[in-house]
């Protein structure tokens, strides 16, 4: 079992990639705070409503999304798309991510896997 330090390390980056999922999925269409949450389970993230608004808040605190507000059920519901800054971001991020997981995951002595073919 993971220690209290690494447990914590893997939440950050966790946390990390929910925002650029959150990031990517805005730039398509628009979003809202529960659908993000069942998207994100989905690839066995289980974020809580008290990490997921916030992490919507301070994307659009940051000027990465911008939110307009939409009655359903007689409820408010803010749905979230992407400014231009924030499709700036994502492509930025796109381009890091690109790199990171190609060295990340390339061949290592001590891995059995190769994304490389064998001659």
């Amino acid at each position: 079992m993971a220690n209290e330090a690494s447990k914590k390390m893997l939440r950050v980056v966790h946390l990390a990639f929910a925002r650029v999922h959150v990031l990517h999925h805005a730039a398509e269409a628009p979003i809202f705070g529960l659908a993000m949450m069942e998207e994100l389970k989905r690839h066995g993230y289980d974020i809580s409503a008290g990490t997921m608004y916030p992490l919507l808040h301070a994307l659009e605190t940051a000027g990465a999304l911008v939110s307009t507000g939409e009655v359903v059920n007689g409820k408010i519901r803010k749905y979230y798309r992407t400014t231009k800054s924030g499709d700036v971001l994502l492509r930025e991020l796109r381009g890091n991510i690109g790199e990171l997981v190609e060295e990340v995951l390339e061949e290592h002595p001590h891995t059995k896997t190769s994304k490389r073919t064998k001659r």
